[in-house]
């Protein structure tokens, strides 16, 4: 069976993980994704790691393998005008371009719609870059640190006033790219929709900034409607909210509606401080938290994960364990799942990946080829599909165009 997408034809032009993510949504829902790398270089990810056995390798990198499965790759300098002449020769065969480059770069390369839907009228181009095309922001330059901080998010898993020793954190790797990327793949397929009702297409304008202040939840009202600053270690009205140590690990303790803390108290062998009026509900139980956490840590750490998940789980109450990379790796559930797939690259070797966030009943996601080797299909891409002559990519590549 085809893939979903298998009719759509996509050019990525990615960095790291913002672009790359979202062609990469696609390509494994069957997308033919042809993505565009620097010559020499290649992608930073390919850089960046984790490398097996620590040695880093361009063609090795576990961040680069994941996020370009099932893609063509070619290399071309795009900011040379033989370079963005074979890419506007790619985009009128597309149906999207995808791409992260950075707005002052855009400018100087001359990557914009209006040019490019000169080329191709049907073009969906989607620009997924740290704070838009527009705005006073629009020129700056971003990390993932910088996008974290931007969007509220460092704050937000800061320790709060209580703790002022404690700084603000991001969360590991390249999450505001891959929420970048999330937010680009919906919205260009928002965009092929439309394309397919109106025979047009039009430019995506994907801010990180705004992909992850946009993921917030109430945290914007909890100032003007309760004048509480949400923090990591903030305090909270109501409670139990927590992650708690256990013997071996830790677990996340929810029951904050009645039923589900009578309950917990129930599993704990109905004590007797449970009946104390300062815990008598919710709002209460977060008022006196710093006394009622006391009680439940002495509980909670002569239990393991497991038996305290699994007695939680069958009293209806929804605690979780907090799982470590090993315990993904080894859920029962997700192996049950499929969800890790072991994919063969011929430099890199076999190694393990995620798989598939999503399921189709009739259309697979599946892993048809790994990330391609650097500049791995220019022959293919550019001699037997646009027709370019082995004198002519000799030339190229000896000027530094591919």
């Amino acid at each position: 069976m085809a893939g979903a997408l298998s009719s759509l034809k996509v050019v990525e032009i990615g960095e790291m993980a913002s672009a790359p993510y979202a062609s990469k949504l696609m390509a494994d829902m069957g997308a033919e994704v042809i993505k565009v790398e620097r010559p020499g270089a290649g992608d930073h990810a390919r850089v960046r790691g984790p490398f097996p056995g620590g040695q880093p390798h361009p063609e090795k990198s576990g961040l680069f393998l994941y996020l370009n499965t099932n893609k063509l790759g070619v290399t071309l300098d795009i900011a040379r005008p033989e370079g963005f002449e074979i890419l506007e020769k790619l985009v009128a065969q597309a149906d999207v371009l995808i791409h992260n480059v950075w707005p002052p770069d855009m400018d100087r390369a001359g990557l914009n719609f209006e040019r490019l839907r000169k080329v191709n009228p049907r073009l969906v181009m989607t620009s997924i870059t740290p704070f838009g095309l527009t705005g006073p922001y629009r020129n700056l330059r971003a990390e993932e640190l910088t996008v974290w901080s931007a969007g509220g998010v460092c704050v937000l898993n800061g320790a709060g006033p209580d703790h002022p020793e404690l700084p603000p954190l991001k969360t590991f790797g390249h999450q505001a790219g891959f929420q970048g990327g999330v937010h680009g793949a919906v919205a260009t397929m928002g965009a092929v929709m439309a394309q397919l009702r109106d025979g047009e297409g039009q430019h995506v304008d994907v801010s990180c900034q705004e992909a992850i202040a946009s993921q917030l939840e109430l945290t914007f009202e909890y100032w003007p409607y309760m004048k509480l600053i949400a923090t990591r270690l903030g305090k909270k009205p109501i409670q139990p909210l927590e992650a708690m140590q256990c013997k071996d690990g830790w677990i996340y303790v929810c029951c904050v509606e009645e039923h589900q803390w009578k309950a917990f108290v129930d599993l704990m062998g109905n004590p007797e401080w449970a009946g104390e009026e300062i815990f008598a509900d919710r709002l209460k139980r977060g008022e006196n938290w710093e006394a009622l956490v006391i009680f439940l840590e002495e509980y909670v750490r002569e239990q393991t994960v497991l038996e305290l998940y699994k007695k939680a789980q069958a009293r209806r109450i929804p605690f979780a364990p907090v799982s470590t990379m090993g315990d993904l790796l080894n859920s029962e559930h997700l192996q049950a799942r499929g969800f890790f797939v072991e994919i063969a690259q011929p430099v890199a070797g076999t190694h393990k990946y995620p798989g598939a966030p999503l399921k189709y009943g009739a259309t697979p996601w599946e892993i048809r080829m790994p990330a391609p080797i650097l500049g791995q299909h220019n022959g293919e891409i550019f001699g037997q599909r646009l027709g370019l002559s082995a004198a002519r990519l000799d030339q190229l590549k000896r000027t530094g165009v591919i």
